[in-house]
């Protein structure tokens, strides 16, 4: 098994999805599945396996932030097991990074396994998408494992603003917006001091308070997948080149974006040359420790 070299990558994704486990199982139910397809205009592309996504971004010279999403207690719909995804990762060291994901409602029992994943599986950080998961945030059945996770020192990365699962679906498939506002992971902010954090995405219709609480917070960070970089609101470039050049990541969301589409994009974006290392690769490898000698 061979460590990530830094010196070897042009960038680090911290945001792809395993959407397929190896016996065939998919991430999401069939209905949820279809709508993100649609929304996303990739329907009928084919799910990539994990050696295949290692394949894809070794080939880039990308390391790549590997997640699913746990969110049986809302939707019924088991997940990929984690453990395989940090098994399968385990054989792409050089490459991808394992998160894991974990059910809030599971409340005690998920932090242990929590504790689990990072102490015997080697994951590296943990995945919430509040809206699909049907919690909030700063409910208190999830304190037990953010306090879990800020102890073990790894990040954890919150779906922030609209999502493109359940889109177009009546009700949204069960899905709700409000649980996603970034203000919400404020609160876990505050009353978990210490706890690396990730608002994923550019946090339509809340990216001024995304803004503001990655300003705000020390150890708030902001990546950057789920919308090509021609659509960034002015306020988000403008921030990433100041306020927060040291805590905006990059992430595309494969596979519904590819990395090729993201860079290429991000290429005519805006952005000052001495911060565009530090969006691409150099913040993401402080924050996951990767740069550590």
């Amino acid at each position: 098994m061979t460590s990530i070299n830094l010196d070897d990558l042009v960038a680090i994704d911290v945001h792809t999805h395993a959407e397929i486990s190896a016996d065939g199982h998919h991430s999401l139910s069939p209905e949820l599945s279809a709508a993100s397809a649609r929304y996303f205009k990739v329907h009928g592309a084919r799910e990539p396996t994990i050696a295949e996504m290692a394949a894809h971004y070794r080939e880039r010279r990308i390391a790549a932030v590997v997640f699913t999403v746990d969110a049986e207690t809302a939707t019924g719909h088991p997940p990929i097991p984690n453990e395989e995804i940090a098994a399968a990762c385990a054989e792409h060291a050089d490459i991808l990074i394992p998160f894991a994901s974990v059910d809030p409602w599971r409340g005690r029992a998920g932090a242990r396994r929590a504790r689990r994943l990072v102490e015997e599986h080697g994951v590296r950080g943990f995945k919430f998408h509040p809206s699909i998961q049907g919690f909030a945030p700063n409910d208190p059945i999830a304190y037990p494992l953010y306090e879990v996770i800020e102890e073990l020192g790894v990040p954890a990365l919150f779906h922030t603003g609209q999502t493109g699962i359940g889109a177009g679906v009546p009700g949204g498939g069960g899905i709700r917006l409000k649980y996603s506002d970034p203000m919400l992971v404020d609160d876990v902010a505050v009353d978990f001091p210490e706890l690396r954090i990730i608002l994923a995405h550019p946090s339509f219709p809340w990216q001024d308070e995304a803004l503001a609480v990655a300003t705000h917070k020390p150890y708030v960070h902001i990546d950057l997948s789920g919308w090509s970089p021609k659509y960034f609101p002015p306020q988000l470039v403008r921030y990433a080149n100041t306020l927060l050049k040291d805590k905006v990541l990059f992430g595309s969301d494969y596979p519904v974006i590819s990395p090729d589409r993201w860079l290429a994009d991000f290429e005519r974006l805006d952005i000052k040359p001495d911060v565009r290392p530090l969006i691409l690769k150099d913040n993401a490898a402080r924050l996951l420790g990767l740069d550590a000698k």
